[in-house]
């Protein structure tokens, strides 16, 4: 018998499937509940449990993992009478991985203390990529105590995992993270453009601009969707979207000014109001290239 944690996962899109797949890997017994048929099979198939309700997938879990869209969905499947904290047990760790305004984040953790649950928000970076090789970054926000007893499960996920802070950390730390990224997305999709109008070899600039300090991360995992406008979603435009939306806000209620920011969060919304949505964030090339006067 095991004697890892019994795990319930709530969530098995783009990100939740593969990072079940990895606990079920490490050992861990995983019972997952989605709303799609499809997604719950996948699960069956690598070794774990498909549960019809989230009532029936965290009533006997020692740890239970959310990994859905957005807030809405993060509070419509915590609270409420099918709903986790009214179904979890007393003592369990609810760790929501999603990314979500931090204040609800701190006001999910007040609201399950109540009943005896006890919560970490513990957002991810790393895209579709990341989760699938278990190298995610984790940014965690909650009791050390809590944290030290969720780690080795995280380890079965990420390979950069720290914690920020109190309830909310993680989330405000993720909300930075998608500030940087974005910006950084949309200075590499500027210098593309700029790049194949002057004529230069583009493979071989994006090589050696990789090479330097204009090196990223973003640069490394994003330069092939460049290469080959490949914007298959590893993390949609819609959800970055969101994803401004949450950073501006919260800049906003602690003083923060973001001009650069803004302006990229304007810059993802008029992609979204094209229509490329469902286009990995990569695609904001696709927008400096109608500014610069390309038919996409």
């Amino acid at each position: 018998m095991s004697t890892l944690p019994k795990v319930a996962w709530i969530g098995l899109g783009i990100m939740g499937s593969p990072m079940s797949e990895n606990l079920v890997k490490a050992g861990y017994d995983v019972t997952g509940h989605t709303l799609e048929r499809d997604k719950l099979d996948r699960l069956a198939a690598a070794g774990g449990t498909a549960a019809a309700s989230v009532a029936e997938a965290v009533r006997d879990a020692d740890v239970i993992v959310t990994m859905v869209p957005a807030s809405p969905q993060v509070e419509a499947v915590a609270y409420g009478p099918d709903g986790i904290l009214e179904n979890a047990r007393r003592g369990a760790l609810l760790i929501d991985m999603s990314s979500i305004t931090p204040q609800i984040s701190v006001d999910l953790a007040a609201a399950a203390k109540e009943k005896g649950i006890r919560v970490l928000d513990a957002p991810v970076s790393g895209g579709e990529a990341g989760a699938i090789e278990a190298v995610l970054s984790i940014m965690v926000g909650g009791d050390q105590a809590d944290f030290d007893e969720a780690k080795p499960l995280f380890e079965a996920l990420g390979k950069t995992i720290v914690r920020c802070g109190p309830h909310g950390s993680g989330q405000t730390v993720k909300a930075a993270n998608q500030l940087i990224v974005a910006v950084n997305i949309q200075a590499c999709a500027e210098a593309v453009v700029f790049l194949e109008k002057s004529g230069v070899d583009l493979a071989a600039a994006l090589d050696v601009l990789g090479g330097g300090l204009a090196g990223s991360t973003v640069l490394a995992r994003k330069k092939d969707n460049f290469l080959n406008r490949d914007f298959q979603p590893g993390f949609r435009i819609d959800l970055h979207h969101k994803d401004m939306g949450i950073v501006t806000d919260a800049a906003r209620t602690v003083g923060a000014v973001l001009p650069v920011g803004a302006v990229v969060a304007q810059l993802v919304a008029g992609l979204r109001a094209q229509g490329d949505g469902g286009l990995d964030h990569s695609a904001l090339l696709r927008a400096v290239e109608r500014l610069s006067g390309a038919q996409v």
